[in-house]
Parts: structure tokens; sequence; C-alpha cells
């Protein structure tokens, strides 16, 4: 059998190695470029130049990919997912019925074909009556208003609720406030679904680092335990993993369940549906609304690209497929990317990621201070950067005469996520600063022309990148919730104003936390511990600057009672 797991403890030499390489090309572009600027400044730039053109190229697609995933965005929220669904429960009957259909909507043409072909094999699919969807919300220390809202989205989408499974999954380490208001929850909404289960995962078990990915597995095993006494199959189980503020669509599981019936390799896909963190998007402050924006885009464009397509956040997988792999990583912070490695590597290739054009929405990053929440942000992000340990990873499955999957094919994989990683770390760095460097640190560069005119073609190719931004802020405003009343007009203006910060949340943020990641990898001081995301709510928000107020009265009135 295929070992899945991530090492702990000592390395081999070979992976060492590979988790050297990532930080060193990075770093490597950096420092030829410095290099090149003092000793060849027209050579810098053309090195720069090089990049710049190959990035702008592929904006081009970007802005391509921005709108047309937005544009299946909107069309796949109108569709009656649900009334689909039901169809393929008689599907026979369901085909003679829409082929009197003259004028179909968005996708009907290919519910028509699923129609068909599922008339004509219905013994190897599931009805819609036979499946289930089991959701796993995991919780750390979360309060009530963070969490609730996650049960209500869960309980006010368009499928049964009777058919939902529902289990939270909580740290022992959360302390006893997470135990009482799971405990709550459970009391508000023990006769909504099928069931409702809380599961608390024992801090300290072996093997496991501090993270999600133990707490969800130690559910899943629950789950699994509960289905076989239930006698549900694993294969009729659709498994969805969910942070404690996600919030999905309300065609969200109808969707899934409708793709999972109509697709012939189910068992070998996972369901990716697109995160929007638009949740609490008019309160956070401007940076986390940038890098949020920016974050939801690049899930949209990633729809559009199935073949890069890898499970981010929340998404879903049948439970057969999981009990099989043993769930989820108990020893990766980013449970979530590697579970696409886990998943490619056991099924010996055989497996892809299915975009679900429907979004999970989550919130922007937003702590009970403005400190707090600069810092989190940028743990989350360097949480995200870690994901370049999956390139060791897969290298040593890749580069050796044992491994189980097509070599071209995976070294192509492999390739696109080491330059996922490298281009995040230094395409904003040589972008922002790479047209002055030349001349800021070679006092001879202004004689050579193309390094003296280097700010000048780089500022003119930005401009006309700018049209991508352009288009991703209009179709911000059109994505955004309403605006809630508590806020006046003047605050859309600011959402419009906060994208002159995108140069310094590329650099301070983007790029760094890359970078950070990649340094620890590469000096072997692994991020072994998951930094839960704060998440605040304007109450909380409240709370913690009334506390605040009362800490400092209560000191002036023991400072005034010493006097």
């Amino acid at each position: 059998m295929t070992s899945l797991e991530l090492p702990l403890g000592k390395r081999t030499k070979l992976y060492r190695f590979f988790e050297i390489i990532p930080a060193a090309i990075s770093y490597g572009m950096i420092i030829v470029f410095i290099i090149l600027s003092v000793l060849w400044p027209l050579a810098a730039a053309v090195y720069l130049l090089l990049i710049i053109i190959t990035v702008f190229i592929k904006s081009i697609g970007i802005a391509y990919h921005t709108i047309r995933g937005h544009n299946k965005l909107m069309n796949a929220q109108r569709i009656d997912w649900h009334a689909r669904l039901m169809d393929l429960e008689h599907p026979a009957d369901a085909y003679r019925r829409v082929q009197q259909v003259v004028s179909p909507g968005f996708g009907y043409r290919e519910h028509q074909e699923n129609l068909r072909l599922i008339s004509a094999d219905p013994e190897n699919r599931p009805k819609p009556s036979d499946l289930y969807h089991a959701v796993i919300i995991a919780a750390y220390n979360e309060e009530y208003d963070v969490i609730q809202p996650t049960l209500e989205s869960v309980r006010n989408t368009t499928y049964d609720n009777k058919r939902i499974i529902l289990y939270i999954a909580y740290e022992e380490r959360g302390g006893e406030g997470i135990h009482a208001t799971v405990k709550r929850l459970q009391d508000e909404y023990s006769d909504v679904f099928y069931t409702f289960q809380i599961v608390q995962h024992p801090k300290d078990l072996p093997d496991e680092l501090v993270g999600k990915g133990p707490n969800i597995t130690y559910a899943g095993y629950e789950l699994q335990k509960w289905c076989k006494r239930q006698g549900i199959a694993y294969n009729n189980v659709i498994v969805t993993t969910l942070d404690s503020d996600n919030r999905p669509h309300p065609t969200y599981f109808d969707y899934v369940a409708y793709e999972y019936i109509a697709q012939d390799d189910r068992k070998h896909l996972s369901y990716q549906p697109i995160a929007l963190y638009f949740g609490n998007i008019w309160d956070a402050p401007a940076p986390m609304r940038v890098i949020a924006t920016g974050n939801s885009f690049w899930t949209i464009i990633s729809s559009m690209r199935p073949h890069t397509l890898r499970n981010f956040a929340a998404h879903s997988q049948p439970l057969d497929a999981l009990v099989e792999m043993d769930f989820w990583s108990k020893r990766s912070i980013v449970e979530d990317g590697h579970q696409y490695w886990r998943s490619y590597f056991y099924f010996a290739g055989k497996y892809s990621v299915l975009p679900i054009h429907v979004p999970i929405y989550q919130d922007a990053v937003m702590a009970d201070t403005l400190k707090k929440t600069l810092v989190t942000q940028f743990k989350q992000l360097r949480r995200w950067g870690y994901g370049v340990s999956d390139i060791p990873y897969v290298a040593t499955r890749l580069f050796t005469r044992s491994r189980n999957v097509p070599f071209w094919e995976g070294f192509a994989r492999f390739a696109r996520l080491v330059d996922s990683h490298v281009t995040l770390a230094t395409m904003a760095i040589l972008i922002t600063f790479g047209g002055w460097i030349p001349l800021l640190i070679n006092p001879h560069a202004s004689q050579d022309i193309a390094a003296h005119n280097l700010p000048v073609i780089v500022s003119s190719i930005q401009q006309v990148a700018l049209i991508g931004l352009f288009i991703t802020i209009l179709l911000m405003l059109k994505m955004l919730p309403p605006r809630p009343a508590r806020y006046k007009r003047h605050r859309t203006i600011f959402m419009v104003l906060q994208w002159l910060l995108m140069p310094v949340t590329s650099v301070c943020y983007n790029s760094v936390a890359s970078f950070n990641a990649q340094t620890h990898l590469a000096l072997g001081k692994y991020l072994d511990k998951f930094d839960v995301t704060d998440k605040a709510t304007l109450a909380s928000q409240q709370r913690a600057r009334h506390e605040k107020r009362q800490a400092k009265q209560a000191k002036g009135d023991r400072g005034a009672s010493r006097s």
C-alpha cells in the first residue's frame, strides 16, 4: 500500500533536498537580479522584462478566466439544482419531459444529456433518495456568534435537512467555552438534521500535529462507525468539511449530489466550490478586504482551469474514498491542499477535482483589534504558503522507480506546484521594485539605455495591466453583499480606493508570508502547529473594547487609591 503520510522527525537526504529547492529558486531569482544589476545592467533589464512580459501574458489569461468564471458563478446560482437533482430520481421520465423544452436556460443542454446517459444505465448510479450529506464543521474556540450562522446556513439549504448528517468537530484544547457552545448548538438544532453529533478531539494524541486535519479525521472515524451502525453504505455519503465561519450557498448540497450521480467515476473525484471571502467584507479593515477579494477571485479563476484545480478550504469527497485513505492528513497544517496529493497518489493518478460553480461564503480575517488582525492575516497567508511542503512530498513519490502515477502527467502537475509557490513569493517584489534596483545599486547603470529606461518601461506595462485590476474592481462591486445599514454610502467609495493598497498587501503579505514559509521549510524549522485564524464579530469587538476600557478604568482607580 502507498504510504500517504508526511514524515515526522528526521527526513531522508533526498527529501531534505526537495525541501530546500523552493526557497533556493525563490531567493535565487532575487539574488540573480541583484547580481546582474551590479555587474551587467543590460542583462538585468532583459531578465526583468522577460519576467514582467511572462506575468503580463498570464494576466491576460487571468482577466479572461475572471470574466468567464464570474459569469458562470452568476448563472450557476440561478439554476434550481434541487429540481434538477429530483429529475435524477426517475431519469427516463424526466428525459422524456425535458426533450419538450424549446428554450432551455443556462446549462440545460448538459442536463438533458445527463438524463439521457443516466436513463440508459440507471442501475450503476445512486438515486437522490439514496444519498446523504455528512457535514463536518471544524471548531477550536470560536464563539456562538461565529458558529451559529454556519449551522443556520446549512439548515437553510434546499437539500432535505433529514438527509444531512451533521458533526461538529471541536478541540479539547479549545477549553470549556467551546464545549459549552457546541452543547448549546446541539440542543438548539438536534431535531433539525438526520443526526447532530458533537465530537471532541483529544489533545496530544501520538503522531499528530496541532491542526485541523487531526480534528476532522477524528470526527471522520466517528462518522464511519456511526454509518456502519446505521447500515448506511459509505458510497452513499458525501462528506463536506467546513470551517466554523463557512456558509454554503443554498443550492450547494443539491449541486454536489447532482454531479456525484452524473459522474461515472464519482469515487475518484472531489467537489470544489468557490470560496468567497465576503461574509464580513464590509466590516473588515481595508488591507484585509483587498486580500480577501484577491483570494476570492483566485478561486473563481481556478474553477475555470480544472487541470490546475486543487482542494482548497471547504470541499466535498465521498466517504468510501475517505475511509480507504484514512481520511485527511494528521501531519500537515494545510490538510485541504495536501488532500489533493494524498488522493492523487492513493488512486494512482486516477483523481481530479470537479469545480462546483456556487460559493461557500467565508469571512475575511478580522480579530478584536487592528493589530491582532494584521498579525493574524500574516499567519493565515504563511500557513497557506506552507503548502510548499507538498513539493518534497510529491517529488519523492514522482522521481522514483516505484512511482504509481504516469511520469509526464505527474511532472506537469509538479512543475505547476513549484511555479505557483515561486511566483507567489517573487513576482510582487520584482515587479514592484525591480525597475529601480539597477539604478539604485549601480551608479553606472544610468549610462546603459535599457537600464536607464527600465522604470519607464515597467511603469508602462503596469499601466496596461491595470485593465485587469479595473475588471476585478467592477466585478467585485457587482458581487458584494448589500451594504449594511450601519454604513453610509461613502463606505462604497472606500471599497474602490482600498485597491491603492494592493502593492503593499502583495509584497508585505503574499510575498513575505511565502518567503517566510519557504525559509522555515528550507531550514528544517517546520511549521508544525496550526495558527488558528481569529474569527471576531462586531459584537466580540465591542466586548473587547468594553473590557479594555474597564481594565483601564480599574487600573486608574487602583492608582488613585494608592496616591
